[in-house]
Protein backbone atom coordinates (compact mmCIF):
# COMPACT_ATOMS: atom_id res chain seq x y z
CA UNK A 1 0.00 0.00 0.00
CA UNK A 2 1.14 3.52 -0.75
CA UNK A 3 0.52 6.05 2.00
CA UNK A 4 1.79 9.53 2.73
CA UNK A 5 -0.03 10.38 5.91
CA UNK A 6 2.30 13.15 7.00
CA UNK A 7 1.25 15.77 4.45
CA UNK A 8 -1.79 17.15 2.69
CA UNK A 9 -4.47 15.85 5.07
CA UNK A 10 -7.82 17.21 3.96
CA UNK A 11 -10.50 15.65 6.11
CA UNK A 12 -11.78 12.62 7.92
CA UNK A 13 -15.48 11.95 8.24
CA UNK A 14 -17.82 9.11 8.96
CA UNK A 15 -21.22 8.41 7.45
CA UNK A 16 -23.52 8.01 10.45
CA UNK A 17 -22.14 4.94 12.22
CA UNK A 18 -20.83 3.50 8.99
CA UNK A 19 -17.88 4.02 6.72
CA UNK A 20 -15.04 6.29 7.77
CA UNK A 21 -13.41 8.11 4.87
CA UNK A 22 -10.04 9.80 5.23
CA UNK A 23 -9.17 12.18 2.40
CA UNK A 24 -5.75 13.51 1.45
CA UNK A 25 -5.14 16.15 -1.18
CA UNK A 26 -1.75 16.05 -2.91
CA UNK A 27 -2.76 18.61 -5.52
CA UNK A 28 -2.77 22.38 -5.54
CA UNK A 29 -6.56 22.50 -5.98
CA UNK A 30 -9.36 22.70 -3.45
CA UNK A 31 -11.07 19.32 -3.47
CA UNK A 32 -13.23 19.81 -0.37
CA UNK A 33 -16.45 20.01 -2.41
CA UNK A 34 -16.21 16.25 -2.98
CA UNK A 35 -16.31 15.25 0.69
CA UNK A 36 -20.13 15.38 1.08
CA UNK A 37 -20.49 13.61 -2.26
CA UNK A 38 -18.20 10.76 -1.18
CA UNK A 39 -20.13 10.53 2.08
CA UNK A 40 -23.42 10.08 0.19
CA UNK A 41 -21.91 7.49 -2.16
CA UNK A 42 -20.46 5.51 0.75
CA UNK A 43 -23.81 5.60 2.54
CA UNK A 44 -25.67 4.38 -0.52
CA UNK A 45 -23.13 1.60 -1.09
CA UNK A 46 -23.48 0.50 2.54
CA UNK A 47 -27.26 0.38 2.24
CA UNK A 48 -27.34 -1.41 -1.12
CA UNK A 49 -24.64 -3.94 -0.21
CA UNK A 50 -25.92 -4.36 3.36
CA UNK A 51 -22.48 -3.74 4.79
CA UNK A 52 -22.08 -4.13 8.51
CA UNK A 53 -19.36 -2.96 10.80
CA UNK A 54 -17.36 0.21 10.53
CA UNK A 55 -15.44 0.10 7.30
CA UNK A 56 -12.76 2.68 6.57
CA UNK A 57 -11.10 3.77 3.37
CA UNK A 58 -8.59 6.44 2.43
CA UNK A 59 -8.81 8.58 -0.69
CA UNK A 60 -5.91 10.61 -2.02
CA UNK A 61 -6.30 13.18 -4.78
CA UNK A 62 -3.18 13.25 -6.96
CA UNK A 63 -1.95 14.56 -10.31
CA UNK A 64 -0.84 12.51 -13.32
CA UNK A 65 2.84 12.44 -12.42
CA UNK A 66 2.18 10.99 -8.97
CA UNK A 67 -0.26 8.32 -10.14
CA UNK A 68 2.13 7.42 -12.96
CA UNK A 69 4.82 6.68 -10.36
CA UNK A 70 2.40 4.63 -8.23
CA UNK A 71 1.16 2.72 -11.28
CA UNK A 72 4.72 1.96 -12.39
CA UNK A 73 6.09 1.04 -8.96
CA UNK A 74 3.16 -1.01 -7.63
CA UNK A 75 1.42 -2.36 -10.73
CA UNK A 76 4.26 -2.49 -13.26
CA UNK A 77 2.34 -0.28 -15.72
CA UNK A 78 4.45 2.66 -16.90
CA UNK A 79 1.75 5.26 -17.55
CA UNK A 80 -0.73 7.38 -15.63
CA UNK A 81 -4.30 6.20 -15.08
CA UNK A 82 -7.52 7.64 -13.68
CA UNK A 83 -7.88 5.75 -10.40
CA UNK A 84 -5.89 3.12 -8.54
CA UNK A 85 -7.28 1.07 -5.70
CA UNK A 86 -5.28 -0.95 -3.22
CA UNK A 87 -7.76 -3.28 -1.53
CA UNK A 88 -6.54 -4.06 1.98
CA UNK A 89 -8.01 -7.56 2.00
CA UNK A 90 -7.04 -8.82 -1.45
CA UNK A 91 -5.02 -11.63 0.06
CA UNK A 92 -6.82 -12.63 3.24
CA UNK A 93 -5.08 -15.12 5.51
CA UNK A 94 -8.06 -15.65 7.78
CA UNK A 95 -6.00 -14.33 10.68
CA UNK A 96 -6.95 -10.65 10.33
CA UNK A 97 -8.31 -8.72 13.29
CA UNK A 98 -11.72 -7.06 13.05
CA UNK A 99 -9.97 -3.72 12.55
CA UNK A 100 -7.94 -5.12 9.66
CA UNK A 101 -11.06 -6.60 8.07
CA UNK A 102 -12.81 -3.24 8.29
CA UNK A 103 -9.95 -1.45 6.49
CA UNK A 104 -11.08 -1.48 2.87
CA UNK A 105 -7.88 0.03 1.51
CA UNK A 106 -6.63 3.08 -0.32
CA UNK A 107 -7.82 4.93 -3.43
CA UNK A 108 -5.83 7.36 -5.55
CA UNK A 109 -7.83 9.61 -7.85
CA UNK A 110 -6.01 11.44 -10.64
CA UNK A 111 -7.69 14.82 -11.02
CA UNK A 112 -5.97 15.47 -14.37
CA UNK A 113 -7.57 12.35 -15.85
CA UNK A 114 -10.87 13.11 -14.16
CA UNK A 115 -10.99 16.47 -15.97
CA UNK A 116 -9.99 14.91 -19.29
CA UNK A 117 -12.50 12.07 -19.03
CA UNK A 118 -15.32 14.40 -17.98
CA UNK A 119 -14.78 16.34 -21.23
CA UNK A 120 -14.52 13.13 -23.30
CA UNK A 121 -17.69 11.61 -21.81
CA UNK A 122 -19.65 14.87 -21.90
CA UNK A 123 -20.42 15.12 -18.21
CA UNK A 124 -19.23 17.23 -15.32
CA UNK A 125 -16.05 16.90 -13.31
CA UNK A 126 -18.30 16.27 -10.30
CA UNK A 127 -19.86 13.23 -12.03
CA UNK A 128 -16.49 11.86 -13.16
CA UNK A 129 -14.87 12.26 -9.74
CA UNK A 130 -17.88 10.59 -8.11
CA UNK A 131 -17.65 7.77 -10.65
CA UNK A 132 -13.94 7.24 -9.94
CA UNK A 133 -14.60 7.13 -6.19
CA UNK A 134 -17.47 4.66 -6.66
CA UNK A 135 -15.42 2.47 -9.00
CA UNK A 136 -12.45 2.38 -6.63
CA UNK A 137 -14.67 1.77 -3.59
CA UNK A 138 -16.23 -1.26 -5.29
CA UNK A 139 -12.78 -2.63 -6.11
CA UNK A 140 -11.84 -2.29 -2.43
CA UNK A 141 -15.04 -4.15 -1.55
CA UNK A 142 -13.94 -7.06 -3.74
CA UNK A 143 -15.71 -6.32 -7.03
CA UNK A 144 -13.81 -6.54 -10.30
CA UNK A 145 -14.30 -6.53 -14.07
CA UNK A 146 -11.86 -9.18 -15.24
CA UNK A 147 -14.51 -11.06 -17.22
CA UNK A 148 -17.86 -10.24 -18.83
CA UNK A 149 -19.97 -11.47 -15.91
CA UNK A 150 -17.96 -9.50 -13.32
CA UNK A 151 -18.01 -6.42 -15.52
CA UNK A 152 -21.80 -6.49 -15.90
CA UNK A 153 -22.26 -6.95 -12.15
CA UNK A 154 -19.81 -4.23 -11.14
CA UNK A 155 -20.95 -1.69 -13.71
CA UNK A 156 -24.63 -2.21 -12.88
CA UNK A 157 -23.83 -1.71 -9.22
CA UNK A 158 -21.85 1.46 -9.97
CA UNK A 159 -24.80 2.82 -11.91
CA UNK A 160 -27.35 2.02 -9.21
CA UNK A 161 -25.17 3.59 -6.51
CA UNK A 162 -24.17 6.68 -8.44
CA UNK A 163 -27.08 7.67 -10.68
CA UNK A 164 -29.49 8.71 -7.88
CA UNK A 165 -26.74 10.88 -6.36
CA UNK A 166 -25.15 12.53 -9.41
CA UNK A 167 -26.96 12.65 -12.72
CA UNK A 168 -25.13 11.65 -15.86
CA UNK A 169 -25.45 15.22 -17.08
CA UNK A 170 -23.35 16.07 -14.08
CA UNK A 171 -25.15 18.12 -11.51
Amino acid sequence: MYRDETRYFLSQFQYNEGMEITVYNRTNQDMSEYLPLFERIAGRAEEMLELSGSQCISVTFVRSRTIHTINRDYRGIDRPTDVISFAANDESTGMESEEELNDLGDLFINIDYAKKQAREYGHSLRRETAFLFTHGLLHCLGYDHMNEFQEKEMFALQKSILDPIVERSGE
